[in-house]
């Protein structure tokens, strides 16, 4: 699917468009739709950035109990359960 947004309205909402694709990808991981990596690529942002825009919108990491189960069994950490 394409999207097409005119300069016009770009210069209505005072955007431009890689202001817009931030906007629309914090948006989407904000919301769960999209997966950290998947935003950040729609985003053009490489992993630091996407991570900077995302506090610039306060917008926190998506970090559940198993991300963190995952990392506890990536430091070779027993399980807290």
């Amino acid at each position: 699917m394409a999207l097409i947004i005119s300069d016009d309205i770009l210069k209505k909402a005072n955007l431009d468009e890689k202001t817009m694709l931030i906007d629309i990808a914090a948006y989407l991981y904000e919301k769960r739709k999209l997966s950290f990596g998947k935003a950040k690529t729609f985003a053009n942002l490489n992993h630091l950035e996407f991570q900077k825009a995302l506090a610039e919108r306060n917008i926190y990491m998506n970090y559940d109990e198993d991300d963190f189960e995952d990392d506890l069994k990536t430091l070779g950490i027993k399980s807290i359960k």
